[in-house]
């Protein structure tokens, strides 16, 4: 199956409970690294180097892979003012852009509100996992959350396709009342329809597919393919969004994070594997971004919240290579032991939405924010 020319499309990727920086990009070549990593650290001669004084961890080959490729752009100490170690607190100011109040607009949900105004695509976002995360929540603006697309659909479980269609049937005219009759039940009924709508087809994305890659069994893994799948079955979705669970490394964290990554590495190399095999890769773009890093100093055996940390952005388009810099690990320097930020993170979301897909950011992201040069 070969693609057409295609609008551009983002994936998002959530690493969540709050991915440890420094072991993901190592900064080895800093004695003060050693000092503070004693025993939750990655050795210097298994570091996969990239200038001498910052590399991968070891487990990040296929994502390294991509990086030598000019493929991946690491945003080196990203957070906001302020910084917040609750991961629901925190999770909420990277999906709403609202470091300074509880909001429940998500910054997902505006663009596909700006890619879709009159939404007439009920696909135009989809997500892979179970809920809906708050980045793409926002009245009126139909997602799709799609768990397994083989399983996904309404009432599966008939066989038989008259009963099905009767129950349906029954379904659909459920929601019909509650539309027109208050904003509440209004937003409800236009919900349910559309779910109702976007569910069977979303479950014949895998009808024309054929690949060679073998993706894992992981759920990164499975998340991808599956976004794989949709956008190149052409439902002119825009916005995809998945999530890697796990990272909440207090204790054990080299066994935890080093499989973590591993997996999500091989996955995201076997994910654009599959689109330049399909001639796809060029209109998709992906951020990875977790909601904090980790504390400087170990506690022994894993690593407690922090701030400051990493987003990953990759793609054709990428100027790839390390932006920013990477905040520094002096006493001195530090945030009550946490790394100071250096980039915004609606500075990233700013780039891509204006830069990638071709919007005006300051509604997405609540002001006016730096535009950066990773693409």
């Amino acid at each position: 199956m070969t693609s057409t020319k295609r609008d551009p499309v983002l994936i998002v990727v959530q690493l969540t409970g709050g991915n440890d920086y420094m072991n993901t990009v190592v900064p080895y070549g800093d004695p003060l690294y050693r000092d503070n990593r004693s025993t939750v650290g990655v050795a210097a001669e298994d570091v996969l180097d990239i200038d001498g004084h910052y590399g991968f961890n070891p487990v990040l080959a296929p994502l390294k892979e991509l990086y030598d490729d000019g493929r991946v752009a690491v945003v080196n100490g990203i957070g906001y003012p302020n910084p917040n170690r609750s991961h629901f607190r925190a999770m909420d100011i990277w999906h709403t852009c609202e470091p300074e109040r509880v909001a429940t607009e998500g910054w997902l949900g505006r663009v596909i509100r700006d890619l879709d105004p009159q939404a007439d695509n009920v696909l135009t976002g989809v997500n892979f996992g179970r809920g809906l995360p708050r980045a793409m929540a926002l009245a009126g603006v139909p997602v799709a959350s799609v768990g397994s697309l083989e399983n996904h659909g309404f009432l599966t479980g008939i066989t038989d396709e008259e009963r099905r269609s009767r129950a349906l049937d029954v379904f659909a005219r459920m929601y019909a009342p509650a539309i027109g009759t208050g904003p509440a039940l209004d937003y409800l009924g236009r919900t349910g329809a559309d779910a109702l709508k976007g569910a069977d087809i979303l479950r014949a994305a895998t009808a024309g597919y054929s690949s060679t890659i073998e993706y894992a069994s992981t759920p990164i893994a499975q998340g991808l393919k599956g976004i794989a799948q949709t956008h190149l079955a052409g439902l002119g979705t825009r916005v995809f969004y998945t999530a890697q669970a796990g990272y909440d490394t207090h204790s054990g964290q080299m066994p935890v994070q080093t499989q973590l990554l591993s997996e999500l590495s091989q996955g995201i190399n076997d994910f654009f594997a599959d689109l330049r095999e399909h001639d796809a890769s060029q209109e998709t773009l992906m951020l990875v971004f977790t909601e904090f890093g980790r504390r400087v100093k170990d506690n022994g055996s894993g690593t407690d919240h922090g701030s400051g940390g990493a987003a990953f952005v990759i793609g054709d388009a990428v100027a790839g290579g390390m932006h920013g810099v990477y905040p520094s690990l002096k006493e001195e320097d530090l945030l009550d032991g946490d790394l100071y930020f250096q980039v915004d993170f609606r500075s990233v979301y700013t780039t891509i939405a204006e830069k990638w897909l071709g919007l005006d950011a300051q509604s997405i992201v609540g002001g006016n924010f730096e535009k950066l040069d990773f693409i």
